[in-house]
């Protein structure tokens, strides 16, 4: 199934924004609690951070966003 642009310039701005957000504060948890901590929690905490600003990210490039496309409105 091919992903249809379903968000405009704005939206794909907000989601570049807090995709970025997110995986700069993932790298700050790895370099400050994950790798001297090393629990499952951090570990956890770190990935989740990581992949779903990546996830958002994606999202900004290729126009889509996953909310919309289940059929919810979004308010940007």
């Amino acid at each position: 199934m091919p992903l249809t642009c379903n968000i405009d310039a704005k939206g794909k701005r907000a989601r570049l924004i807090f995709g970025l957000v997110l995986v700069v504060l993932g790298v700050a948890l790895l370099c400050a609690w994950a790798l001297p901590v090393g629990s499952v929690a951090a570990w956890l905490l770190t990935g989740s951070c990581l992949g779903i600003g990546a996830f958002a990210m994606f999202e900004a490039r290729a126009g889509w966003c996953a909310v919309r496309a289940m059929g919810f409105r979004t308010p940007v």
